[in-house]
């Protein structure tokens, strides 16, 4: 039997200090009436021969940010796609221990 998991990416484009960039996340959150809440940025960490410029800027600006709320207004395009690393995610087995002594499944 094969299971098959997807996880959402979001790929947002906006404009900021008047250059448009864009970001990737896997977790967006729109019940803000004013903002678009970014959550678990996705930038790439490989070192490569060419360097985009705006990726670079991208991750310069929020690499080390852990929550980003930009404005409506700012936003031009949010798309979602699915990340097809996780088709095949892999599943480990885990044992309870029936026979802890307290009952909970912990050994004391």
């Amino acid at each position: 039997m094969k299971y098959v998991y997807f996880m959402s990416i979001y790929r947002v484009h906006f404009k900021w200090k008047d250059k448009d960039l864009q970001l990737k996340a896997s977790s967006l959150d729109l019940t803000h009436p004013y903002f678009v809440s970014i959550r678990d940025l996705i930038l790439n960490k490989e070192s490569r021969l060419i360097i985009d410029p705006s990726e670079d800027e991208v991750r310069r600006l929020f690499g080390k940010v852990e929550h980003l709320m930009i404005p409506f207004q700012t936003v031009s395009l949010i798309e979602e796609f699915r990340d097809e690393a996780f088709e095949n995610p892999r599943v480990m087995n885990f044992k309870l221990l029936d026979d802890a002594p307290d009952g909970n499944g912990f050994k004391s």
